[in-house]
């Protein structure tokens, strides 16, 4: 994933706000080959900031 306006190397040093960044780029602008984790989609399902649509079409999927 490539993300020029954000320093990825300062961000790794807080493990959670890493991983909901990283989540919340996956959804919201491409995967690029990557496969999103389940587990941690619900983990942190509170905390995502994501588009609305497909927030809804994420929550069909893992709720059912």
């Amino acid at each position: 994933m490539y993300n020029w306006s954000t320093d990825e190397e300062a961000l790794k040093n807080d493990p959670e706000a890493h991983a909901i960044w990283k989540l919340e780029q996956m959804v919201n602008f491409g995967l690029n080959d990557e496969k999103l984790s389940t587990t941690a989609l619900l983990k942190y399902w509170d905390r995502l900031t994501l588009d609305p649509h497909r927030k809804s079409v994420l929550a069909f999927l893992l709720h059912g």
